[in-house]
């Protein structure tokens, strides 16, 4: 039985608002807790994009 694709709990917007506001608050200097938070934000981001796309075709 194929397994349902997983759906990203936020859309690619929701989560790029995020990576925004952390920018915002950090001044675009990120510690590495920061840069850790950013990093997984823009795995996040990117694969809300291919769900948004995939789903759009």
């Amino acid at each position: 039985m194929p397994s349902a694709a997983r759906q990203p709990a936020r859309t690619a917007e929701e989560v790029n608002e995020q990576i925004r506001g952390l920018w915002l608050r950090t001044g675009g200097r990120l510690t590495a807790e920061q840069r850790t938070q950013y990093e997984l934000l823009v795995t996040e981001w990117a694969q809300a994009t291919r769900t948004e796309v995939v789903e759009a075709a």
